[in-house]
């Protein structure tokens, strides 16, 4: 949406209130015009709008009176192994989320009166060799359907006012790869795209776009060589078991009909080629694509273009973080990617290099990357055997998975950074030939803190194309939540601890906490339902990444509940 156009919506959502506005929306259908539009009331796509701002145009709640905040209701899913991890989405006073298992929810915006639930039928015995499910992180909407992925691979479509199952399609034999669904899709132009599960599974992935309507595939694409060409970047055939999966949702530029979308490192995780890396080792060759940014056309699932950030990635700080911030600055259009690495890529809107930045201020894995053409320098490539020296960041990344928010209004870009290392042993794995149920890591790791001190996480506040600091924040421990800015001048920062942060958007000064008590490591959205707007929240902690906390910092995360979780909902009190 271009600056004249979100004027224009908020000034209608002012004029007409926000009743008036959920209420004519009720009639309206979701497509992609309606998620274009991004009326400020509704959450209507995993990152708040096709161009990833996870930005809440509502100022009801806003610097002022955020002191007054308080939770208006909590709704537990239960069975929430691996805590909770989902985004949610709200459509017309409606909340509709995601817990582990793939369970679904659809509940009153307002009173946190539950509508319907839907728990699918799955393979217990293929979820317990998962070694990262069953958690799901969200669903997306569209032609009055929910739409959720599962880890035995299967696409669900569910009615929005009922719950009731519409279409169910499998894309993935997950007891022959034991790989799956775990990310939200996303819903364009009358199609759900959806990433595998898979980097260091020893499989190929892969991209789905499947019929809205009918549940009908439309187009695939394979992450991993999908032409002969690109087989070539894959020594000894390696491609077969070249893993690359797209797990998190990506990005729409309806402009070009193009779809954004991050792929993960490959399989092995840790190559042990060393430096001789084009030839030697488990997947000698750049690897294409893992690593890399696609786009997509929309229509047809054809590459248009690809810039790969990390060529043979060996660390896992691929680029499968599913954030693709598209802003338009001085007549330029720009899609800003940060990776796992610690690193954000600005791009135009063919994937040409801008320019890139760091976010993390302890990076060892390259010297560092050139910003005119993305090429990585002074890359550290380590050999079987030898005990690596302290590699920075740790793999949970510089950047997690979860998303920054860029704000329209203060054109700043507010995301976590994380200072984290880890010590490195890599292991010669034997080969993997033919997709199979394993994981193929080819390392034993440990957390250690970086080199400048204690491990810590950072909130920035920065310019999303230069990378000049605004302000920054510090905690304690590295924050693994996603970022909420909003109209009202706000940013909230869920943190590990289990309390949420909400600063002054211009000046970084912290205005108001509350605990949850349990961890964050998932979403949180805005929204208005009967003229309130609510803040909305997922807490539970574990997981990938959460299980280090315990024995790594101690404290309150000995105490921690597990495999638990809650959907939090805030408003004002007065």
């Amino acid at each position: 949406m271009n600056g004249k156009q979100r004027k224009t919506a908020l000034s209608l959502a002012v004029a007409m209130g926000t009743a008036l506005a959920a209420s004519t929306a009720m009639a309206q259908t979701i497509d992609s015009k309606r998620i274009e539009a991004n009326n400020p009331n509704d959450w209507l796509t995993y990152h708040g709008s096709y161009n990833s701002y996870h930005y809440s145009g509502l100022t009801q709640i806003n610097a002022k009176n955020v002191k007054d905040l308080s939770v208006a209701w909590i709704h537990i899913p239960g069975h929430s192994t691996r805590g909770l991890q989902s985004m949610p989405l709200v459509a017309d006073g409606i909340l509709y989320y995601s817990g582990s298992y793939s369970r679904v929810f659809a509940i009153d915006g307002a009173s946190g009166q539950v509508l319907w639930s839907y728990f699918p039928e799955l393979d217990d015995a293929l979820v317990a060799r998962q070694t990262h499910s069953p958690y799901n992180r969200g669903v997306a909407l569209g032609e009055g359907k929910v739409f959720v992925g599962t880890v035995d691979g299967r696409l669900i479509a569910l009615d929005m006012k009922t719950g009731k199952p519409v279409w169910d399609t499998k894309l993935i034999d997950s007891q022959k790869l034991t790989i799956g669904f775990t990310g939200a899709p996303l819903y364009v132009n009358g199609e759900v795209v959806i990433g595998s599960q898979g980097g260091e599974w020893p499989v190929r992935g892969k991209i789905y776009a499947v019929d809205a309507t009918t549940g009908k595939p439309r187009w695939d694409f394979n992450t991993i060589a999908p032409t002969e060409e690109t087989k070539k970047t894959w020594g000894n055939d390696s491609w077969r078991v070249g893993g690359g999966g797209g797990w998190m949702p990506g990005g729409y530029d309806a402009e070009t009909n193009t779809i954004w979308w991050g792929t993960s490192n490959g399989a092995p995780l840790y190559d042990w080629s060393g430096p001789d890396w084009m030839h030697t080792g488990a997947r000698p060759g750049t690897n294409l694509y893992i690593s890399s940014v696609l786009g997509l056309d929309a229509a047809t699932g054809k590459l248009k273009f690809f810039h790969q950030e990390n060529p043979h990635d060996v660390w896992d700080f691929d680029s499968a973080v599913g954030e693709f911030l598209m802003i338009d600055r001085g007549g330029q259009k720009y899609v800003v990617h940060p990776n796992k690495g610690g690193y954000i890529f600005v791009y135009d809107r063919s994937a040409n290099v801008k320019n890139v930045w760091p976010i993390s201020h302890n990076i060892n894995y390259v010297k560092s990357i050139d910003p005119k053409t993305g090429e990585l320098i002074g890359r550290r490539d380590m050999t079987a055997g030898k005990q690596a020296e302290l590699l920075c960041p740790h793999i949970s990344g510089g950047v997690s998975w979860n998303s920054g928010s860029y704000d329209p209004k203060t054109g700043l870009y507010y995301k976590i950074g994380n200072e984290w290392c880890m010590h490195l042993d890599i292991v010669k794995t034997t080969p993997v030939t033919e997709p199979q149920v394993q994981l193929n890591i080819g390392a034993n790791f440990t957390i250690a803190p970086p080199p400048s001190g204690p491990i810590y996480g950072h909130l920035d506040a920065r310019d999303p194309i230069t990378g000049q600091t605004k302000w920054e924040v510090r905690f304690p421990e590295p924050p693994l939540a996603s970022v909420l800015s909003t109209g009202g001048d706000l940013v909230f920062v869920p943190d590990t601890r289990g309390t949420v942060h909400a600063y002054d958007a211009t000046t970084g000064k912290e205005l108001w906490n509350h605990g949850d008590g349990t961890g964050h490591q998932g979403g949180i959205i805005s929204y208005a339902a009967h003229g309130k707007q609510y803040v909305a929240v997922v807490a539970g902690f574990g997981g990938m990444a959460s299980d280090d906390y315990a024995p790594t910092f101690g404290g309150v995360y000995k105490s921690m509940p597990r495999d638990d979780g809650a959907l939090v909902v805030y408003s004002l009190s007065k």
